[in-house]
């Protein structure tokens, strides 16, 4: 029922649903509640973070496809890595693909906690030592794997890389020179789909509770964040 009781603060984050067209309209609570309860599609389970559309526009499942992001500013295509990855690995295939990044790095803080502004907050801190920011991080594993409105970057701006653990607990890599994230992919049995739909590609729903929402105040202040919005 935890899902459940979030779901309503929460079901429209996304925004803009034309009347009529949710999936979630008319439902009954109890189909709303099954529905919500279900965290496991075949091999895959998924966070408490994010849940499917209830006519399953996206099927949840593990992998990874190659894909590329337009640099409006200096008009390149920049190469990514997208990454859906099941519940058990998920955490550690993340702290796997910081390795490649280097021994310091800057890191970015996404918050969508505040439901009175649109869009997300960023919070930047330079310079952090790989091994304390993952002494940090795995501190607040539960906060970063199921709450639906917290989300991580981590990058190197002299490589330049960067690792991004969003607020759907997608892994997303951009840069050149992909092959050592691809490796650690495989390692933790995340094999290569370029067809893979996203639970982002589809109507989704996320969760966030109170607690998180105090729990991501205490990562920022760990992480030196208090005054570092961009």
């Amino acid at each position: 029922m935890g899902f459940l009781k979030r779901f309503f603060r929460n079901v429209f984050r996304e925004g803009s649903m034309p009347p009529g067209t949710s999936s979630f309209e008319h439902l009954s609570e109890e189909e709303l509640e099954a529905h919500l309860g279900v965290s496991r599609y075949g091999s895959f389970a998924l966070t408490e973070a994010v849940r499917p559309s209830y006519d399953l526009q996206v099927v949840p499942s593990q992998g990874y496809r190659h894909d590329s992001y337009h640099d409006e500013q200096s008009n390149t295509r920049v190469p990514v890595l997208m990454a859906a990855v099941s519940r058990e690995r998920l955490f550690e295939a993340f702290m796997d693909l910081l390795d490649p990044l280097g021994n310091v790095v800057d890191v970015v803080l996404e918050t969508s906690h505040n439901r009175d502004s649109t869009g997300h907050t960023d919070l930047y801190r330079e310079h952090i030592d790989v091994p304390v920011l993952k002494s940090i991080l795995w501190e607040f594993e539960d906060l970063l794997l199921n709450d639906g409105c917290t989300g991580l970057a981590v990058l190197n701006p002299g490589i330049p890389q960067e690792i991004q653990f969003d607020e759907h607990k997608l892994l997303i890599v951009y840069g050149d020179q992909l092959h050592p994230f691809e490796s650690i992919l495989r390692h933790r049995e995340v094999g290569c789909d370029d067809e893979l739909k996203f639970i982002t590609e589809a109507e989704h729903v996320h969760s966030s509770s109170d607690h998180y929402s105090r729990q991501f105040e205490e990562l920022k202040t760990r992480l030196g964040m208090d005054c570092g919005f961009v």
